[in-house]
This record gives structure tokens, sequence and C-alpha cells, in this order.
């Protein structure tokens, strides 16, 4: 199964990667990191939702995530 990793201490809250995720599984959170910003987080529910697309980590402008795909087995 695909994941995703989120750095908080380099999310600044800006939704981009919300917008461009097919599945909706990221969403702004109620927590705040250290500089004050709401967090983005994966829904945990839909996590096997996630194909490793990786297009939040693309358009996130702070390289706050990390996607981590899985490898399809024959």
């Amino acid at each position: 199964m695909s994941r995703v990793e989120i750095r908080e201490e380099r999310c600044k809250g800006c939704l981009l990667c919300t917008s461009v995720c097919p599945e909706g599984i990221l969403f702004q959170s109620n927590r705040l990191n250290k500089s004050g910003y709401k967090v983005v987080e994966w829904d945990g529910a839909k996590a096997e939702k996630c194909k490793g697309c990786a297009f939040c980590a693309e358009i996130c402008p702070d390289g706050a995530i990390v996607v981590f795909k899985s490898i399809k087995r024959k």
C-alpha cells in the first residue's frame, strides 16, 4: 500500500496538496506546527485508496510531502 508522509515542520497549510489529490485523502487538520500553521494530514480511513501518484508532493512548494509508492508484485 502506498503512503504519504507529511513533514509537519515544513507545512505552511497552503492546501495545494488537497486540491490535487484525486482520492481526497489529504485535509487540513486543526493542529498547529511550531510555526503556527495548521498542518495537512491524511485520512487513515482512506489510506488504502492512495495510489502513490505523488501529485501532492509535486505541487508542495515547501517539500513537506514524501510519497512512498507500493510495488505491485506479480
